[in-house]
């Protein structure tokens, strides 16, 4: 090892600068005790004191600020103490109190929304946010549930979430992670997409993303599902999230999921909204479980609420395409709608007898003028009409009509299983003319 060398001759623009008789003493100093002067008259670089001064101004601001904040507040001071401790940390603390303090933040936002406001201004988001790019699990999974609890009926804190990078930072293969993990960030990224109603740029492609390859593992439980489903629904509210939703392949998980009864009505409530654009309808039209799926669902009588959002969608395909009103009618749609129509609930009621007008209006269309039988005119001088004939034909038309009802209500009222609906129906069959035919 290298003996330091003693300090050279100070000069007088030398930070070591003395006067004449310093010179003096300095010259006759033992060797040691002239380095140990150089040591203690040594200064920091100055990039290095810069640092320090401006870590320490921003730790007293830091500290200012959750003073000023905290003052006039009825919390006790253990309460205060705990938050003003854990700012510190996650600001200024190594790792390992980043995560101590992460953990004593969800614990203390979950106390109210007062207290998740105060600590949102106090600045604990973006190192919060930091975290969750770290790439450590455990670090990642306290910084995720903080966050989730921080945004949970705050508008503003959800505002600076998104505004701290947080799409950014988020995992690229969340499907790959463990159940709780991606259970975590499922429940985070639900408040972040309510987001959606403001005016606030959401990166929507990247939601979308994330979710639908959660829902797409098969490891994720109904909880995780949940999430993700009502995610996507606020994501759908907005048109113009339709091509993001194709692109991820969403619309084939949707319908896989909508004809599963625990996630149905969420997911066709999701399809509905993609319905009315003509992207969504025209990938629907190409799903190979359309119309079939869908029929199936309005045979649900139990969940009615499915009923209703069934019958919607098929509403809107029916009527902007003629070859689904084909495809509808080779799968038995009529009968379907038929029993949707006695049975149904109201609103699902109103969408089967439209459906099955446009049904009937179509077929009036294709039997053209000249295809069923014509009325005549009586010339003059004709013989006059049978009007017994014409009496009976009437009566036996009725009779025919009657009969064809009556069978129609029986295996609908077996489909029913309801004996005492059985006898209902038929005191109505018998009492109805042709004319109360919803088709």
């Amino acid at each position: 090892m290298s003996v330091p060398q003693a300090p050279k001759w100070p000069n007088s623009s030398s930070k070591w600068a003395f006067t004449s008789t310093n010179r003096r003493f300095f010259t006759r100093m033992p060797r040691f005790l002239r380095l140990n002067l150089a040591k203690a008259r040594y200064r920091l670089p100055k990039k290095a004191m810069e640092t320090f001064m401006n870590t320490y101004s921003e730790a007293k601001i830091i500290e200012e600020d959750m003073a000023r904040k905290l003052e006039g507040h009825d919390y006790c001071e253990a309460w205060v103490a705990t938050l003003q401790k854990s700012v510190k940390s996650l600001h200024f603390g190594s790792w390992e109190e980043k995560e101590a303090a992460a953990e004593q933040i969800r614990k203390l936002a979950e106390k109210g929304l007062k207290r998740r406001k105060i600590m949102a201004g106090l600045g604990v988001i973006p190192p919060l946010v930091a975290m969750v790019g770290s790439g450590v699990v455990a670090r990642q999974s306290l910084a995720v549930r903080a966050l989730t609890e921080l945004a949970n009926g705050s508008f503003t804190n959800k505002a600076l979430i998104v505004e701290a990078g947080l799409f950014s930072k988020l995992p690229e293969n969340i499907g790959f992670l463990e159940e709780a993990q991606k259970q975590e960030f499922a429940q985070l990224l639900l408040p972040i997409s309510t987001l959606t109603i403001s005016q606030i740029s959401l990166t929507s492609t990247r939601i979308i993303a994330i979710v639908v390859s959660i829902l797409d593992s098969d490891s994720s439980n109904l909880r995780t599902k949940e999430s993700c489903l009502n995610t996507l629904y606020n994501l759908s509210s907005v048109l113009d999230n339709a091509a993001a939703f194709i692109s991820s392949g969403a619309v084939e998980i949707l319908v896989k999921l909508s004809l599963v009864k625990y996630s149905s009505e969420k997911a066709l409530a999701i399809l509905g909204n993609l319905a009315v654009t003509l992207a969504g309808r025209k990938e629907l039209e190409h799903n190979p479980m359309v119309p079939e799926g869908l029929i199936e669902i309005m045979t649900w009588e139990e969940k009615p609420e499915c009923q209703e959002l069934s019958a919607h969608i098929l509403m809107i395909l029916a009527h902007s395409s003629s070859s689904q009103r084909q495809k509808m009618a080779r799968s038995g749609i009529v009968q379907v709608l038929l029993e949707v129509a006695l049975l149904g609930s109201p609103i699902a009621q109103k969408r089967a007898l439209k459906i099955l007008q446009w049904f009937k209006n179509e077929r009036q269309m294709r039997m053209g003028p000249h295809s069923g039988p014509q009325v005549g005119t009586v010339m003059i001088g004709s013989p006059p009409v049978n009007r017994r004939g014409e009496d009976e034909g009437k009566r036996t038309m009725k009779k025919i009509v009657r009969q064809s009802l009556h069978k129609n209500m029986e295996v609908i009222i077996r489909r029913a299983n309801g004996a005492e609906v059985s006898s209902k129906f038929k005191a109505l069959v018998i009492s109805s003319s042709s004319k109360s035919l919803p088709y």
